[in-house]
């Protein structure tokens, strides 16, 4: 399997400027990312669906990884791909993720023979990984892929190493091309403390039941799938479950992590599954408790006048769980970026959770941020050149439209990206670790949250360096500070003046900003856009860094 250590190093920051850009000096720009952000892998991936376990690494016992299984969004046309790959990152340092590689390609039946004349793959939905240790120590990962062939929808794989790869293993006896096991769509799969094995899945409709250990893909003997966990999207009930099951344990109480359809209306928006939800119990089957929402995918804020809006993408899917490491929770989650629901993005964000434990215990767990930290929770540093695309905040003078499985937008929004063929040799370079903000119209809004301004703090000559790309309108670009508004508090940092004359090149323009170093801590940076040509573009956001 092959295995790339990914290098954080980033392009130098150019130091060409315009006649009008502020004198060329030495710049303190980082080329070192330390601060990867949200998206926290590489931009030019794009693992969705992502369920995170700590696992023992099996080249460094006794050290510890967090791995990331997700589906794999390269078909570019339609959702996930053909291949699941995995990413881990040692637990002391979350900004060191490194490939694993491809741990299950199903392009094979029990015999070894291809299933078409193509040697055409299945196509592979979101999965999941559950852990069993035998009574001699022997572990043994299954994979459960999420097989969307007729016939392989409850395939599962095995190996003896976290990162794979994995074998599948429970192939018909009687029909090669075929699997057992009675998993259905978004299967996971939970090994309890006492070795008992539990399995979730279902669209819109959920089901589960208790397994049997010596198969992990069939009932156990004597008892019976529990249909109708909780309640469905359409049907009475506050769950609302549409898709994504997830199970952890958490002390004595059962967490379970699903992507649910909220009513129309409720947080002040249209209704939407683009929100991860938890429910809770004192028994893997029930009866659960309804938790609340852990993350919504929407980015839930105020606009000038008072009204809730969505702060990035209006609506879309997501999938993911809850993982604690080192002490922290987390929640994983995935964006879209682009025009379509076919590239999207690994993000994280940090909760609080609080168990009661005893019968009847209360479960508590926080609603995490949709922002631009990832790990970084600190927020993100300054000096270090970031990609215009970790923007949290993307608006326009209108409300974008969701019309499934793609948004038309009317203003700012995150444009695709897959790289270069440099992918997996300079990973976070900027020539591949980039996604561009486009249509950045009048009245758009483009944000950040948060970066940590202590190193900003106090020091004179303070500058932002914006690369971006012209695109023949005369208009301006206004910096902020905390909100977009200055209405709700948001401060003008300073502007930079774009002419319909510029060249249409990628280009380093420069602004004083001297406010900045009189903030400290954490702080929201905006860019917002105007000009007197309505419905174009001024520019193209490419990426920034502040300077001094």
């Amino acid at each position: 399997m092959k295995t790339k250590t990914l290098s954080m190093t980033i392009a130098a920051a150019c130091c060409a400027m315009l006649a009008f850009s502020c004198a060329s000096k030495q710049e303190t720009v980082s080329t070192t990312l330390t601060t990867v952000g949200n998206p926290y892998l590489p931009l030019w991936e794009h693992i969705p669906d992502g369920e995170p376990y700590v696992f023992e690494d099996p080249d460094n016992p006794g050290k510890q990884r967090v791995y990331i299984y997700g589906s794999h969004d390269n078909l570019k046309t339609m959702y996930c791909g053909r291949d699941q790959v995995v990413w881990s990152a040692p637990i002391e340092d979350l900004s060191q993720w490194r490939y694993d590689g491809v741990i299950l390609v199903v392009d094979k039946n029990a015999k070894g023979e291809p299933f078409d004349s193509a040697g055409t793959a299945d196509v592979l939905f979101a999965p999941d990984v559950t852990l069993v240790t035998d009574s001699t120590g022997k572990k043994t990962y299954y994979l459960f892929p999420n097989d969307q062939t007729g016939g392989r929808n409850s395939l599962i794989a095995k190996s003896d190493r976290p990162n794979g790869p994995f074998e599948v293993c429970n192939w018909n006896a009687d029909d090669p091309n075929k699997v057992d096991g009675i998993y259905g769509f978004d299967p996971a799969v939970f090994v309890d403390d006492d070795g008992r094995v539990y399995g979730y899945w279902g669209f819109e409709h959920s089901y589960a039941a208790e397994i049997d250990p010596t198969t992990m893909c069939t009932v156990k003997p004597g008892t019976k799938i529990v249909d109708g966990m909780v309640s469905g999207r359409n049907e009475p009930g506050k769950f609302r479950f549409f898709e994504a099951s997830s199970l952890r344990k958490i002390k004595d109480k059962y967490v379970f992590i699903y992507s649910r359809w909220t009513e129309d209306g409720e947080f002040g928006l249209p209704d939407t599954n683009y929100t991860l939800a938890y429910a809770y119990s004192d028994n893997p089957l029930g009866p659960w408790t309804y938790g609340g929402t852990i993350i919504d995918g929407r980015g839930r804020e105020i606009n000038e006048v008072g009204d809730t809006i969505a702060s990035g993408v209006v609506s879309g899917n997501t999938h993911g769980s809850i993982c604690e490491i080192n002490g922290q929770w987390y929640v994983f989650y995935h964006r879209q970026a682009g025009t379509d629901e076919y590239a999207r993005q690994a993000m994280v964000a940090p909760i609080n959770v609080k168990v009661v434990e005893g019968a009847g215990g209360k479960v508590e767990i926080s609603e995490g941020e949709y922002n631009s930290e990832g790990f970084a929770i600190d927020g993100l540093d300054p000096l270090e050149r970031h990609s215009a695309g970790l923007a949290c905040w993307i608006t326009g003078p209108k409300v974008a439209e969701h019309k499934w499985p793609g948004t038309v937008y009317y203003g700012s929004y995150v444009e695709t990206s897959y790289g270069t063929e440099t992918n997996f040799d300079e990973p976070y370079d900027l020539k591949n670790n980039t996604n561009r903000v486009v249509n950045n119209t009048d009245g758009s809004i483009v944000g950040y949250k948060y970066f940590n301004l202590t190193k900003t703090y106090g020091k004179e000559d303070v500058q932002l360096l914006l690369r971006l790309i012209p695109e023949g309108v005369d208009g301006t670009i206004t910096i902020l500070a905390d909100r977009p508004w200055t209405s709700q508090g948001g401060k003008v940092l300073g502007t930079i003046e774009l002419k319909a004359d510029m060249p249409q090149t990628s280009t380093e323009l420069t602004a004083a900003i001297p406010a900045l170093a009189k903030l400290t801590g954490k702080h929201a940076i905006y860019f917002t856009f105007a000009s007197e040509t309505k419905e174009k573009s001024l520019c193209i956001l490419e990426d920034f860094a502040f300077n001094f």
